[in-house]
Order: structure tokens, then C-alpha cells, then sequence
């Protein structure tokens, strides 16, 4: 009976450990991690200086500092010199359930002048250097077996054949845009060049299959001598490493708090409201400074308990003026402000083939990324509500 009890006992305390154990996970921030290329597939190659080995260097390095944050889990789409299809790395993210998928690599230029960092979101764009790094990235799929019907609709030498690929951009991109922000500002820290002056976006394969916010990340150009070297030596990577690190803990505890209680159960695209700010004075601030809706630049009374369509051009971290000049001659332009993000809309009709046209216009301005939004009594609601 004495041995009865004393095996109850310790049945209670494994359940217990397990119980704890699967709480601890709970409340985990879960990051994938993705070195570009690998094996067969060398990535650029300059002056014995090699992307594949690079990226992997420096996401392992990057891995480390994460697993020794505090509600903090890590995995990689590769530790080792192996071959990953493309599409399979989105999908070991998925799989992992990430709240955020970081790709890595490094750039390369047949100027060997060109020199520093660019930061990508998953998106359209009709910029020439866009396309080309996408265009670049996305030839990877040729490497891979029965790519034509893998990717069947997918021309990795055209990326504006993801076009009419169905992209899930609408739902991520905001926090995306946060997040590479973060990393530009990180690297900015650093001293590093910040092309093309803000995060970009191009249709790369790596990113459209990821559920979640998703990055990827050029270090720098190992066809540059200097730069090259830096990214290929130890201490290099340790900094470019740490840097990444910082901003994905940064953009952790902005989206997700500080991991003291929170149970990360919510959408990766979903904001933890944080601790009510003690300081009043900053809270008056930050409310004047940051308003969550500025008004249409538009002399129409609207009635908010219809259905209302808007094309959303962009989001950006920065705020812009509304001004015809700013936004390539578009008019009646409204914002919006919501998780530290400033998104930019146009136009505003209860007429959904009138959004439609819209919709066209603005794709005719130059916003290949831009899409409908629906709004009622104020509140964002799906297209489809909107037309029921």
C-alpha cells in the first residue's frame, strides 16, 4: 500500500512537469529561421567568398542569441550544407506554427562598387531592382526536381507571373513592414547603408508560401571586396548577427510583450495590448502624436452603417503629408494608424465595381501591391461580408 502511494505521487509530480512543460511553450515566440541556399546550390560566389556558407554562418549565430532569450523558440529550415526547395522552407515555417520567418542572404552585383543592406517584404512591384533581386532568388527553383509542375503558372525568370498566384499580403504585410523596419534600423545602427532609403517590396517564392509575417534579408554584397570580407570574417557575422537578433527581440516584446504571463495564442499578425503606461503625461503625447484615424480629404457626409470600400495603396512606418504629390497624383487620400504603422488609402464608395475602378486607377499610378479593404461602422471587415 506504502509502494501504491509512493508511485501515485510520482505519477502526480511527472503529469505536473508535463503539465508546466506544455505551458512553457505556450508561451513561447516562435522564429524560423532560413539560410539561403545551400549544398549544390552555392548561392553568389565572389573571391572564394560563398552566400550559402555566409547565410548559414551568420542565421546559426543569429539561432544562438535567440535560444538564449527568455520565451524564445528557434527553428531552421537548415543547420547543415543541405538543399532546401524553396516552397518546403515556407512550409517547415507553417509546420512550426512561426510567428515571424526570417530569410537570409547575401547580395551581389557585377558593380563591385555596390555596397550595403536591403530588407524585403513579400509584395508586387514593377521596380527594376526589385525584380531583379527577386528574379535572382527565385531562379533557385530551377535546381529543384519537376519545378515546372511544382510551380506550374511560375516563371522564375518573369516574377510578375506571381500576379496571379494568390497572395495572402493583405493579412501580413503591416507587420512585416514592422519587422524589417526594425532590421534596417538595427543595421542603420551599425553604420551600414540602408539601399534604396526604406524596406522594399518584391515577389519572392521564399516568402509567398509563409503564413506569417516574413522577411528577407540582404546582408550586404560579397562582390564588394570590403564589404565582402566584413560578412565573410567572424567578427563580421557576430555584429550583422546580433543586430538581427536585437530586431527580432525588439519586434517580440512590441507585438507580443515581454513574456511575463503572456500566452502567445494569438495570430502573428495580432498586437498584444500592452500595460497601461504610467506616465500620463506620455500617454496625452503619444495619443496626439499618434492618432489612430485622420480624417478623407473628402466634403461627402458618409454613412457609416454601410458597407464602404477603400483601396489601400501602402503601409509604411513613416507618416507622409496627404498630398496628390505624394501619392503619384492620387486625390482624396485618408490614413489610418494601427500597431505603429501608418497605412494610406484611397478613394472610399459603397459601390463595389466603383472600388473596382478605383482599385484599377491606382494600380495604373504605379501601386501593384494595392488592394481592397471593406469598412463598416468603422470596423475592417472582409470583401465578402461587405458584398453580402
Amino acid at each position: 500500500m506504502y509502494n501504491s502511494y509512493k508511485i501515485k505521487i510520482k505519477l502526480t509530480f511527472i503529469l505536473m512537469i508535463i503539465s508546466l512543460s506544455g505551458y512553457s511553450q505556450s508561451n513561447n515566440f516562435k522564429v524560423t529561421l532560413d539560410a539561403g541556399h545551400g549544398a549544390h546550390d552555392f548561392g553568389a560566389v565572389y573571391e572564394g567568398r560563398v552566400e550559402k556558407n555566409i547565410a548559414l554562418a551568420v542565421v546559426l549565430k543569429v539561432g544562438k542569441l535567440l535560444e538564449a532569450t527568455p520565451q524564445m523558440q528557434v527553428n531552421y529550415t537548415r543547420k547543415t550544407d543541405v538543399f532546401i526547395d524553396l516552397i518546403e522552407r515556407a512550409n517547415i515555417a507553417n509546420r512550426f506554427n512561426a510567428n515571424i520567418f526570417v530569410s537570409i542572404h547575401c547580395n551581389a552585383n557585377r558593380n563591385t562598387a555596390a555596397v550595403g543592406t536591403e530588407t524585403y517584404v513579400m509584395g508586387l512591384s514593377k521596380v527594376a531592382s526589385n525584380l531583379e533581386a527577386a528574379k535572382k532568388e527565385n531562379s533557385v527553383i530551377t535546381l529543384e526536381k519537376d519545378y515546372k509542375q511544382k510551380y506550374e503558372g511560375f516563371d522564375p525568370n518573369s516574377p510578375e507571373t506571381m500576379i496571379g498566384m494568390t497572395l495572402m499580403q493583405e493579412e501580413y504585410l503591416d507587420n512585416s513592414i514592422s519587422l524589417a523596419s526594425k532590421v534596417e534600423n538595427a543595421f542603420e545602427d551599425l553604420g551600414k547603408k540602408i539601399r534604396g532609403g526604406g524596406v522594399k517590396q518584391a515577389p519572392f517564392m521564399v516568402l509567398h508560401k509563409a503564413y506569417m509575417p516574413r522577411v528577407l534579408i540582404e546582408m550586404g554584397f560579397i562582390s564588394n571586396t570590403v564589404e565582402g570580407n566584413r560578412l565573410n570574417s567572424e567578427e563580421g557575422q557576430n555584429e550583422i548577427a546580433k543586430a538581427i537578433a536585437e530586431a527580432i527581440v525588439s519586434y517580440k516584446k512590441e507585438y507580443f510583450g515581454n513574456g511575463e504571463g503572456e500566452i502567445f495564442e494569438e495570430r502573428p499578425s495580432q498586437k498584444i495590448i500592452e500595460k497601461q503606461i504610467k506616465d500620463t503625461a506620455k500617454e496625452a503625447k503619444a495619443k496626439v502624436n499618434l492618432p489612430s484615424v485622420e480624417p478623407v480629404q473628402s466634403n461627402k457626409v458618409v454613412d457609416n452603417s454601410k458597407a464602404l470600400f477603400k483601396v489601400q495603396l501602402s503601409a509604411s512606418v513613416k507618416k507622409v503629408d496627404l498630398l496628390p504629390k505624394n501619392f503619384n497624383g492620387l486625390k482624396n487620400i485618408s490614413v489610418a494608424y494601427e500597431n505603429k504603422v501608418y497605412k494610406y488609402m484611397y478613394g472610399e464608395t459603397a459601390d463595389y465595381d466603383e472600388a473596382k475602378k478605383q482599385l484599377k486607377e491606382a494600380k495604373g499610378k504605379g501601386y501593384d501591391s494595392a488592394f481592397l479593404i471593406a469598412l463598416k461602422n468603422g470596423k475592417k471587415i472582409s470583401i465578402q461580408e461587405a458584398l453580402r
